[in-house]
Order: C-alpha cells, then structure tokens, then sequence
C-alpha cells in the first residue's frame, strides 16, 4: 500500500485543536466520521492528524488511507472497488482504520461504507466537498450510523498560528484581505502570489464540484451569480429579487434557476445562506436571507479587493468567527430593525452588530439603539474597526474587531 503518511509524520504538524477535539470521542465507536467542507479548506490535514492521533492511542492500529486524488487509488472508482481494497489490507485481529479522503469521487460508496460498518474490525473515517453526495447519501443510507464534523478555513487565531504572526493590526489586515485556506502558509501574502492560488481555488470549485458534477448548462449565469453575491455581501435578499435585478440587466433568469444555482453554491461550502428570525415572535422567515463566503479571500481573490468593501468583509469574518466558535446564527428583525446576527449555543443567545467605525453620533445611535430594542438579558455587543475601545451603553460593550476575532472558542 502506497506510503500516504509520510506528511502526518513531519515534525512541523500543526495540530488543528478544535477538530481534534470533536473527532476524538468518537474513535473507536460505530460512527462513520465525516469530515465535510469547502474544498481546499483543510479537510486532509485534518484527517491526518487524526491518523497520528489514532496511531498514538492504539500502538497495534492497522491504518488504511485513501487518498483519491492520489493516481495510486485511480483504480478505486466504485463500491465494489473500494470494498475490495480494505478487505486485501485488512489486518486481522486488529483494528482496522480506514481513511478515506474525497470519497464523493468513488461511486456509490455508501454501499461499501455500509458493508464495511458491519464489520467490528473496522473504524471509518472519510472527507468529502460536496454536500448532496455526503448529507444527502451518507444521511439516507447510513440513517444514525455517523456524525459530521465540519472543517473550515482557518480562524484568526489560527491564522496567526500557521503564518507565524503576531497579533497585531497589520496580521488582521492580511487575514481579511487573503482569508484563511491553510495553504498559503508556504506562500507569499501578497496579491500576485495568494491571489493567483485562490482564484485557481475557486476555478476548481466552480467548474469541477459545481458545474461539472451537477452537469449545469449556464455556466454564464452561475459566474455572474456568484459575482452578484460577491457585490452583494451581507445584503438581506430572496430569489425573486436576484430574478428581478438580473431581468433590469437584460439578463432573463427564472426564480426556480436562481433558487436551484444557489443551491448548487451552498452544497459546494463556497458560500452559506443565513436566515431570518423575529426576536420577538421567535418566528423563521421564509423569505429573505444573507449570504456571506466561506473563506474571504476567495471572494476578494475573484472579485476585486476594495477598501470601499471593509464593512462587508468585517461581517463576513464575524459570521465565520460565530460559526467557528459553534452558535447556530441567524439575522434578527425586531420591528422595522435589522440585528446583524442573532447566535444561539447551549440555550443562551448571543447578539452582535456590525460597523466599521463608530465615527458619528448617528452611527453610534443606530448600532446600539438597534440592540437596545431588546429586551432580554442576553449579552449584546457592537464590533468595529476602531482603535479605541467605547464605554458600554446600557449594558452593550463595544469590542474592537481584532480582539473579537482573537478569542478562539467562546466569549
């Protein structure tokens, strides 16, 4: 079997704790875990770290790792292929961990993940980036025998860790600009360098795990889609009024086709629809949601980086942070009043508001008048870019983007 873990091996591994963390009370049990998320995000990494992890707590472990985008594993294109490798490097009378990484590329593979969980000696592990092949197969077939674990691009504190920076406003600025795919770590932080990788990144994205796969035939539309998102950063909109703007264009485009190609752009992980909720009703709109980037550097690698854009990529990054630190966000109405995320996680809410620069007693109004509209006792907070940190208001602190971002788990 070819020799995989050489990677796993080096020295300068840097361990991403906070999947560790979720992987771990999970080795060893009937689970299938699924690692899951944008491409070029991490997945591998962290499957290969979980495969030191696993060698460390069980020194007789057999491990079986396949790589599909490795030509060595090109001959495992189906159920029957895959099944057939880990029966031949089977190690009996012992644990056999099986690493699958890509497994959306293998036909039909929850047939043999189903087989091969009957089967006590084998611990199953695979990544994939598509979200129809993995929640909706794996989900159906394999109902209550695996768990998800989510892999995003690096936080800031990451970020910091990976490029060896010191926390400071010039590292924050490099991480909104080029985001946080761990490979640029051995790459240059400037545009002509970063800039061209992300953008071969999004290529990939978009015509191999999007329009290849799903066999789409506007390529056209879905680019420009896409280029409408990135325009449109963080703005409250529904289908029927992307329908109407691309028709003001000249651009005839049905509802059901934006609805079926944003579709198409959530299930690749490249961008996340987030909903809205009525802070007083509780209630869910059915209509209308935002819709920020995965990885901001991707957006700012395709869509031309502009300093006039910091307010939407400042947003962009505090949903991704929210998301990281694990609170289900939504978008709070209350009233005629937008709160830019409503966060919940273990029973407790979490409600946060958005803006570059608290420079005018107008904004300062409008930022904390809107959270001073609730009246629960959860905590509320404005985040900004600016310098100096305000004085609370009625109980609502000011915090600074940097040290917002800094904090790697919970507030």
């Amino acid at each position: 079997m070819p020799n995989t873990l050489a990677m796993a091996r080096a020295r300068d591994v840097i361990v991403r704790e906070k999947y560790l963390g979720k992987t771990a009370p999970f080795i060893g049990k009937r689970l299938i875990k699924v690692f899951t998320g944008q491409r070029r995000v991490g997945k591998s990494y962290v499957l290969k770290q979980t495969v030191r992890h696993v060698k460390r707590l069980d020194k007789k472990a057999r491990v079986i790792y396949i790589d599909k985008e490795d030509l060595s594993f090109a001959g495992i294109r189906s159920a029957d292929d895959l099944n057939a490798f880990v029966k031949a490097n089977t190690k009996k009378g012992a644990v056999n961990y099986v690493f699958i990484d890509e497994i959306q590329e293998i036909s039909g593979f929850e047939a043999a993940l189903r087989s091969l969980l009957l089967d006590r000696a084998y611990d199953i592990y695979c990544t994939g980036s598509n979200a129809v092949t993995l929640s909706g197969e794996i989900s159906t077939y394999l109902s209550g025998r695996c768990v998800e674990i989510e892999v995003g691009p690096l936080s800031f504190p990451e970020f910091l860790q990976f490029h060896r920076l010191e926390n400071s406003g010039e590292a924050l600025n490099l991480y909104l600009r080029y985001g946080g795919l761990p490979y640029l770590k051995h790459l240059e932080l400037r545009d002509e360098v970063a800039f061209d990788y992300l953008r071969g990144v999004y290529n990939t994205i978009l015509y191999r795990d999007i329009i290849r796969r799903r066999a789409l035939r506007n390529s056209v539309f879905l680019e420009n889609l896409t280029h409408f998102l990135a325009d449109n950063l963080g703005q409250l909109f529904s289908a029927r009024n992307i329908s109407a703007y691309l028709k003001s264009q000249s651009a005839k485009v049905s509802v059901s086709q934006v609805v079926s190609y944003l579709r198409c752009l959530t299930d690749s992980y490249m961008v996340r629809g987030v909903r809205r909720a009525d802070i007083s009703g509780k209630k869910i709109f059915e209509t209308g949601e935002k819709y920020y980037f995965e990885d901001i550097g991707l957006r700012n690698a395709f869509w031309e980086y502009r300093p006039d854009d910091i307010g939407k990529i400042m947003e962009n990054a505090v949903f991704k942070h929210l998301l990281y630190c694990g609170y289900d966000v939504k978008v709070g109405q209350i009233g005629g009043s937008e709160i830019d995320f409503v966060c919940q996680k273990d029973g407790e809410r979490l409600y946060v508001q958005v803006c570059y620069l608290l420079h005018s007693e107008a904004t300062i109004e409008r930022e904390f008048g809107n959270l001073e509209k609730i009246k629960d006792n959860y905590p509320k907070m404005v985040v900004s870019m600016d310098d100096i940190r305000m004085n609370s208001r009625n109980g609502i602190r000011h915090t600074r983007l940097r040290d917002f971002l800094s904090k790697p788990f919970n507030f």
